[in-house]
């Protein structure tokens, strides 16, 4: 496993259990997170905030790697999700996610959400 590759595992296995230090670990100061058509975000202040999906969510999700992909300090995943509801139920969602790599660190994350509600590709 590639060290870029090997930052991205530790950081995914820092959401899956809410661990805000391990997650914060991975990142640079100066970490962007964009989530399109939802938010944008810069610094690891915020970033820190954002980690629990506000009120929207309970729990960590669950988040399975399908696949990931390296080209230089660039790593993308595809990801399938499960987030529990505060108001109840659960949102299951495919996920692309790019990320940009300085020095070993995660520099930006790029996110394209979809929501699943029929299958695992509708």
């Amino acid at each position: 496993m590639s060290q870029n590759i090997d930052v991205v595992t530790t950081y995914l296995d820092g959401f899956r259990k809410n661990d805000h230090a391990q997650i914060l670990g991975c990142l640079t100061d100066d970490i962007e997170w964009t989530v399109f058509g939802a938010f944008h975000l810069v610094g690891k202040e915020a970033y820190d905030q954002a980690i629990d999906g506000a009120p929207t969510f309970i729990d960590p999700p669950e988040l399975e790697v399908v696949r990931m992909v390296e080209q230089g300090d660039v790593v993308m995943a595809e990801l399938l999700g499960v987030a529990r509801l505060a108001a109840g139920g659960e949102v299951r969602m495919s996920m692309a996610e790019v990320f940009v790599l300085r020095d070993g660190k995660i520099a930006e994350r790029r996110a394209w959400v979809i929501p699943l509600q029929e299958s695992d590709h509708r």
